[in-house]
């Protein structure tokens, strides 16, 4: 029996008809229709800028649409913020976590909603209830731990548990994968499908189109705005889906590497070892006019690294050079100096002032 193709066929749980959404200067969405049904993964896609997070955005209350019609499970529908939507059954995962750092895990599920007894909050049920969503979805954390301690893939599926403990009819989510490793993406995948199986519609932004062809069973592509065509997952394929995102064919989808590699050494570095992080005598150089990719799991230490050569982590051992002339670089105002740059892993966090203006930032 084709699975997918039974899928597809399943009653549209929730339509989204001609949104329109304009933000001073540019007309994010532009009439954009979106059909979900249930207990299917309906893929969004398209170019950064394409939309994909603000037609979401719309529907979960962030923001307030300009123009259109929103309809689930045959009903109207426009909430007015993310409680309402929450509420109603609408669940989103935002690519940029949003938590309560200084909360325990328990808090940031249960926050706005904790379950009482006689006017105190009943701390034995919350545990008892945040360890049955764990269990049900296979998470180990532990629910006392503070949420600022753990790494961002723990803290996405402490997000996700949220999500279905609102027992959602739809979940929203956007770039998911962007910092799981393999192992913890088949177990988000294993999440998705045991949802999927219990009638759950889902929404599903990635620009990874190997998952987005493994998972899905309907493909939305957008661009610019606008909607741009709704095919089943079984007759796209990756070439397909980029002509439907840029509008031509990509017979190159990643420019020539073309740049000229020089003799002279930028940046060398010798044994950096980290004062308070797992760095043990690290050594590269980098050349003039070279990129060098630095991979490894979570936890493996490259975000460490980075951080000790930009002097944000405390280095114990190790030199750097600059051009064969060493250098001193022990805060990011000296790395600054020395005409190094740094963006960060988690940009929303410690990449921004978020409180103020463009200018200041810059």
């Amino acid at each position: 029996m084709d699975t997918t193709t039974s899928r597809t066929d399943n009653p549209i749980l929730l339509q989204m008809k001609n949104i329109t959404k304009q933000f001073p200067g540019v007309k994010a969405l532009d009439g954009v229709s979106l059909d979900v049904k249930k207990g299917t993964v309906h893929a969004l896609m398209g170019e950064n800028g394409a939309g994909k997070s603000t037609l979401m955005k719309c529907l979960f209350g962030v923001y307030s649409k300009d123009d259109g019609t929103i309809l689930l499970d045959g009903q109207e529908v426009s909430f007015k913020n993310s409680k309402e939507a929450l509420e109603n059954g609408v669940a989103m995962v935002h690519q940029e976590l949003n938590q309560a750092l200084k909360r325990n895990v328990m808090d940031n599920i249960w926050l706005g909603r904790y379950p009482t007894r006689m006017g105190i909050v009943d701390e034995k049920k919350m545990m008892e209830d945040t360890k049955k969503v764990f269990e049900e979805l296979e998470i180990d954390v532990d629910p006392k731990q503070i949420m600022g301690t753990m790494p961002v893939a723990a803290r996405q599926m402490v997000e996700i548990a949220k999500a279905v403990s609102f027992n959602s009819k739809v979940i929203v989510f956007d770039e998911p994968t962007s910092s799981l490793t393999e192992e913890e993406v088949e177990h988000l995948f294993r999440i998705i499908n045991m949802l999927r199986d219990r009638g759950v519609a889902i929404i599903y932004i990635s620009h990874k189109m190997d998952e987005i062809l493994r998972i899905s069973d309907e493909i939305t592509v957008m661009r610019d705005g606008q909607w741009v065509a709704t095919e089943a997952a079984s007759d796209m394929d990756m070439n397909r889906i980029i002509k439907l995102m840029v509008g031509r064919e990509l017979t190159n989808r990643f420019p020539p590497r073309d740049n000229p590699v020089l003799e002279e050494v930028s940046l060398a570095v010798k044994d950096l070892t980290g004062m308070y992080n797992q760095l043990d005598h690290v050594s590269f150089e980098a050349h003039k006019g070279e990129i060098i990719g630095i991979a490894g799991l979570d936890g493996a230490g490259r975000t460490e690294l980075l951080e000790t050569i930009f002097g944000l982590a405390t280095r114990k051992d190790g030199s750097l050079s600059l051009h064969g002339t060493p250098i001193t670089v022990d805060n990011p105002r000296q790395a600054v100096k020395h005409k190094m740059a740094l963006l960060t892993e988690e940009r929303r966090a410690t990449g921004i002032f978020g409180i103020l203006d463009i200018q200041a930032n810059t």
